[in-house]
């Protein structure tokens, strides 16, 4: 007999399983999205009696619909791609946090579009409010959806192993075999190899059920938490961070002071004041290029020779700091981002006087080093003995070089051929107004150019020893030799080693929820009608996968091997060959009413008239 439902398709495999087939992760089932009870999902609003209970009930509801939208894992990975979108502009566009200069250059070469990027905020992209806001909404995603699902995981680890389910046969493993062992001995002796296998277990009724597994939940709650704590790390970091740039000449030193720095961006809890005691001199820079070759130019050796001290009485240490290889004094790093040469002159005014005297960093401008800087003198006098001011622009050649198209250039970073092609001024250098200049620009606004009796303008190309001589007695210049510089970077940034911890973290819990399988294995001990043990095993895992039915079937050879020997089906009773002709069914005869119809053959007629009287 049987029977029909309405019943939905699964719902009885559902019913089945119970417990037993329980979402086998901790991550939140996602919900369809619900009508918040109130005026917007067709209640009526109550009258004036009630309106504060009902608003109430309102707001918390709209409440509770956007802190579940909030967590969800839909929304967590928005907000994770839209936060990689918006650090796209902070890499393509020049920070004020990095490197002022280069923002000043940037916004002089597209003084058009850099009102617009000034409002969006795209010179400080990472303390815009905009990235703030997308990242505390991510914080607050992370926090939202990690806290329930741990809570979640400590109770599964405090749970036992679900009962069997009703019909395993349903489950995706299952095996099944008769024998002659006792139900209560297969059990035992299923329950001691599941142990072994690490599995928890537990005897309910005639069936072990077991679990294992847990590390992968494990893994992926690691994961998230890593990536918690990663962003954690960042904000600290952003708050207890203070950057700056110095350019150091070969034989020169730093203190760690702030009227040491070029530049100083300090962090919003730390600044000034916080700046931990260290110092050191740059000792020399090695550098060497390969000669020969598509890689003609390409530095093979960049490194910043130094010897630095910790502390106010410290002792010196000699060390190097390379690109990529920081020097690390007490929580802050030295970095190693530049190179060029400081050619070393010496001016004398009209009187005859040494009024400067000492190198001068050029700035880099191609990859041979082609450099370009100004030398000023604020303290100078005429031949007459007026004050004056001299300025000198132009540039310096590592190894000089001169075609029409280029005009003078270096054709190599080494010092093969050093030039020094310098244009001579003189006039107000602008210094006594009070307002900040750069060092590597000369404001010519108040200046006039040096010229000889003819008229031209005094410039010459210098070799190291040679002299640049101003006309009527005003000074001289001369080109005494060449020194290196090294510009380096001063980061302090608090966090960093959190942050480190936290990446392998979420390595580790990536491998650990990719690789690491969750299952559930029952096996159930009954009796037959025959007295045979009849022992049948099933597994479940969170995704479909060859592991589960492999380890099943080494369940089965162990247990069958060991414990629970298989027995041969009964046969069916063997039958005696049936006698044809006594099988033969016997064939229907027609009931006889007339005695004539009983020999067909006397039936037939003999003539005509006899059938039509028939």
């Amino acid at each position: 007999m049987s029977s029909t439902t309405d019943t939905p398709p699964g719902a009885t495999e559902e019913r089945d399983l119970g417990a037993a087939g329980a979402q086998l992760s901790t991550a939140p089932a996602e919900e369809t999205a619900q009508p918040v009870p109130g005026s917007f999902g067709g209640v009526r609003a109550p009258g004036r009696r009630g309106a504060v209970a009902w608003w109430g009930r309102e707001i918390t509801g709209w409440l509770r619909w956007m802190w579940r939208q909030l967590t969800s894992m839909r929304v967590a990975l928005f907000l994770l791609f839209l936060l990689s979108l918006a650090a796209i502009p902070g890499s393509l566009i020049p920070q004020t946090s990095v490197d002022r200069v280069k923002v000043a250059d940037w916004q002089k070469a597209h003084s058009s579009i850099t009102p617009l990027y000034e409002r969006l905020g795209l010179f400080h992209v990472y303390s815009s409010p905009w990235f703030s806001a997308i990242y505390i909404l991510l914080f607050t995603s992370l926090a939202g959806c990690i806290v329930p699902r741990s809570w979640q995981f400590v109770g599964q680890l405090r749970s036992k192993p679900p009962a069997a389910p009703r019909n395993l046969t349903r489950l995706p493993a299952y095996a099944t075999w008769r024998t002659d062992a006792a139900p209560e001995k297969v059990l035992q002796s299923a329950q001691r190899v599941l142990r072994g296998r690490r599995f928890r277990t537990q005897i309910v009724g005639t069936a072990v059920a077991s679990e294992k597994g847990f590390l992968r939940e494990a893994g992926n709650l690691l994961f998230h938490i890593a990536l918690f704590g990663l962003l954690v790390s960042f904000g600290v970091g952003q708050l207890w961070k203070a950057e700056g740039g110095k350019l150091i000449v070969e034989g020169d030193g730093f203190s760690n002071t702030l009227t040491q720095y070029d530049d100083f961006s300090p962090g919003t809890f730390y600044g000034a004041k916080d700046l931990n005691p260290f110092g050191f001199t740059l000792d020399g820079f090695t550098a060497s290029y390969a000669r020969s070759g598509s890689d003609k130019g390409t530095p093979r050796t960049f490194r910043a020779n130094i010897h630095y001290w910790n502390g106010t009485n410290g002792t010196e240490h000699k060390s190097s700091i390379e690109v990529n290889k920081p020097l690390d004094i007490e929580g802050s790093k030295v970095y190693l981002i530049g190179h060029g040469y400081a050619p070393v002159v010496t001016v004398k005014d009209g009187q005859g006087n040494v009024v400067y005297q000492g190198p001068v960093a050029f700035l880099p401008q191609d990859s041979n080093l082609t450099s370009v800087g100004v030398v000023k003198v604020p303290d100078a006098k005429a031949k007459n003995g007026t004050k004056d001011q001299f300025g000198f622009t132009g540039i310096f050649t590592p190894t000089f070089a001169l075609n029409n198209t280029q005009g003078p250039h270096s054709s190599f970073p080494a010092l093969d051929y050093p030039a020094l092609i310098l244009t001579a001024y003189h006039g107000d250098l602008g210094l006594d107004s009070g307002i900040a200049q750069n060092v590597y620009q000369l404001d010519t606004t108040h200046m006039k150019q040096f010229k000889d009796a003819k008229g031209n303008i005094v410039s010459k190309a210098m070799k190291p020893g040679e002299t640049l001589t101003l006309p009527n007695g005003a000074g001289s210049l001369t080109f005494e030799g060449v020194k290196t510089w090294a510009s380096f970077q001063i980061s302090h940034q608090a966090a960093t080693g959190w942050a480190l911890a936290s990446v392998v973290t979420m390595i580790l819990g990536l491998i650990g929820s990719l690789f690491i399988q969750r299952r559930r294995v029952w096996i159930r001990t009954t009796v037959g009608r025959d007295g045979v043990t009849v022992v049948e095993l099933a597994g479940l895992g969170r995704s479909e996968s060859a592991r589960i039915a492999d380890e099943l079937g080494d369940l089965v050879d162990v247990l069958a091997s060991q414990t629970a020997p298989p027995v041969a089906e009964p046969e069916p009773a063997a039958e005696s060959e049936p006698d044809l002709e006594q099988a033969k069914p016997e064939q229907a005869k027609p009931e006889q009413t007339n005695p004539e119809l009983a020999n067909p053959e006397q039936a037939q007629p003999e003539s005509d008239d006899e059938g039509a009287r028939a």
